[in-house]
């Protein structure tokens, strides 16, 4: 199995475009010790070629230009883009499907409430059917350990898990978490038997959630914040960690604390916000990281998961 990142960043990227918080300014200004980062989506692959792509940011077509796979160039058109699976139906994950209508028709897997956002709320799917018939909706199964495979990589093997977070502004359910808005990805390749949970919204790890994630050997979650009340603090905004979904890396029951419980051989953040000090490679929050054991993702991280290390 190999993950790609292409983004790494939450909503906005970094620097956020509007943003002068001190990361924004500081990036822009050369006195951070930091990395630019566009906003959040991984690839996934059995075999190197064929790539499910696992949400579509609004950064989407600087993130396939950086990634030589996924223009494989065997024909006159052509993508290694084999399927698309959708966590969520947020803004900055799902956006970037307009700028891939070119390749329409595209199989996508998501919940049948991310499929009923997408078609009413932000209705993507009713406005690609434009262009040469648009998404091919395939449902995945959001119970209790039901896994499904996709066509271009039979060796894995999926299984959605419900996920204690947020849905956008748009859906009926904002603010009334329902199972499906959002999930967690339990991966398991069935040829080395390595297995990997992918959640980049992970607002409140119940017992079921924490129990997958104990059984991942690489774990790639939610680091947007590092504290709940971070966007008051640096004065950009009002809402909580909790309140966007997301838990906070810092204080009791934080991030920091659930990793350091669990036994993956590697625990990475991803979806960091612009305003979260772990952005600076220099800062005593990264340094923290660093004492636990934690990485934090960038964009053209590379996970070749063999198996044995």
């Amino acid at each position: 199995m190999q993950v790609h990142v292409l983004g790494s960043a939450a909503g906005g990227g970094f620097p956020q475009w509007n943003c002068n918080c001190a990361n924004c300014d500081g990036m822009r200004k050369g006195a951070l010790n930091a990395r630019a980062r566009t906003q959040s989506s991984i690839a996934i692959s059995e075999d190197g070629e064929h790539w499910i792509l696992s949400n579509a940011s609004p950064d989407i077509r600087a993130q396939l230009a950086a990634f030589a796979p996924m223009q494989p160039a065997r024909a006159i058109r052509d993508t290694g883009i084999s399927a698309v699976l959708l966590m969520d139906s947020q803004v900055d994950h799902t956006t970037g499907l307009l700028s891939l209508r070119e390749g329409c028709p595209l199989d996508v897997w998501c919940t049948a409430q991310v499929h009923e956002d997408l078609s009413t709320g932000f209705p993507l799917f009713t406005m690609l059917e434009h262009w040469n018939g648009g998404l091919r909706w395939h449902e995945i199964p959001c119970r209790d350990g039901e896994a499904f495979t996709i066509p271009c990589a039979p060796a894995l093997r999926l299984t959605a898990i419900p996920l204690l977070s947020n849905a956008p502004p748009y859906s009926p359910r904002r603010d009334k978490t329902h199972p499906g808005d959002n999930v967690g990805l339990f991966i398991e390749d069935r040829r080395s038997g390595e297995t990997l949970m992918y959640a980049p919204g992970l607002g409140k790890p119940d017992d079921t959630i924490v129990r997958w994630m104990e059984r991942a050997d690489t774990l790639l979650v939610d680091g947007t914040v590092w504290r709940d009340d971070e966007m008051r603090q640096r004065e950009v905004g009002t809402k909580t960690g909790q309140a966007m979904g997301h838990l906070a890396q810092s204080g009791p029951g934080g991030m920091i604390e659930l990793l350091d419980r669990l036994p993956a051989k590697r625990k990475i953040l991803i979806h960091i916000n612009n305003t979260n000090p772990i952005l600076d490679e220099d800062s005593p929050e990264r340094k923290v990281l660093t004492e636990h054991g934690i990485d934090v993702a960038y964009d053209g991280l590379h996970l070749d998961l063999q198996g044995g290390g």
